[in-house]
């Protein structure tokens, strides 16, 4: 199994993603997960199916330190004394004494971010939590949020697949010594159904045929969540050629990108408040879907 390790946090490189599962089915897809081999589960209070997670959890028969679980404070949680409680609130739904990692799921203006930081820093020194980050933050929120923070900060957790340049915050958080951990990293599936990606990586990755696998894709440092069980690797099909090529990993996403031609930025996902980005053409219903239907991910 690959980990990401980041100022003290070893994170699991692939990691499942539980943004719209609920009941039931939520439950059963954290159990099968984990009884596949998933080690990484990831949650958030808006979610709210953190219940449904801590069952699957326990459905599983996963020892609970095999696990890294994440979840998020919603934006109405950020002042100090309402995020100390929201946390408890959130491992009272699980039934969990803590987590493993804690974000702050995305900036809010209303709240100083010093504030916010603090509380976050105290839930873990209370032991809530292991290890503390953010999600959705810019290039100068990072820059922020490390001089503010009075714990180290793990990860940034932001949208990243082929269709969206996030390399200034990339090189942010590289600079800065934390994780990024990608979601959405296979576009909402539409990464299966591109042609122009699907012509112009198996030849620009020296494979036969193209074949997405999540962990595959995220061995080029953030770490991927997903929900899609089935997506296999970049490789060959047969034989030490195979095993050659994946010993070095895909090349850089974006860079593939830049020679197939591709240009802008797409969002899969984003709420109401998310500054509006350059579009690419992502299919043609995506213009309306973007009005239509945001993210709390």
């Amino acid at each position: 199994m690959l980990f990401v390790e980041t100022n003290g946090a070893r994170i699991p490189a692939i990691g499942l993603g539980t943004w719209e599962l609920s009941g039931r089915m939520c439950t059963r897809v954290v159990e099968q997960a984990l009884r596949l081999g998933y080690r990484h589960i990831d949650t958030a209070q808006v979610y709210e199916n953190e219940r449904e997670v801590g069952d699957g959890l326990r459905a599983s028969g996963v020892r609970r330190d095999d696990i890294f679980l994440t979840t998020k404070v919603w934006t109405n949680h950020f002042a100090p004394h309402d995020l100390e409680r929201s946390v408890k609130e959130s491992l009272a739904r699980m039934r969990l004494p803590s987590v493993d990692l804690l974000l702050l799921h995305w900036p809010n203006s209303h709240v100083p971010l010093e504030e916010t930081l603090g509380a976050l820093s105290h839930a873990k020194r209370m032991g809530l939590t292991r290890h503390i980050g953010v999600s959705n933050f810019t290039v100068a929120l990072i820059e922020q949020a490390v001089a503010l923070s009075p714990e180290p900060l793990a990860c940034n957790q932001v949208e990243y697949h082929p269709y969206l340049d996030q390399a200034k915050v990339r090189a942010a958080c590289d600079q800065h010594g934390l994780a990024l951990v990608a979601y959405s990293p296979i576009a909402k599936g539409r990464i299966k159904t591109d042609r122009t990606l699907a012509a112009g990586l198996p030849a620009l990755a020296g494979a036969t045929e193209c074949r997405c696998d999540p962990a595959h894709l995220a061995r080029r440092t953030p770490v991927g969540k997903h929900r899609d069980l089935r997506f296999r690797a970049f490789g060959r099909r047969d034989g030490p050629d195979r095993r050659a090529g994946q010993s070095q990993g895909p090349p850089d996403r974006f860079r593939l990108r830049a020679k197939m031609g591709l240009r802008g930025a797409c969002r899969m996902l984003g709420p109401a408040w998310q500054p509006e980005v350059r579009r690419w053409n992502c299919g043609r219903s995506y213009g309306r879907t973007l009005q239509r239907r945001r993210s709390p991910i």
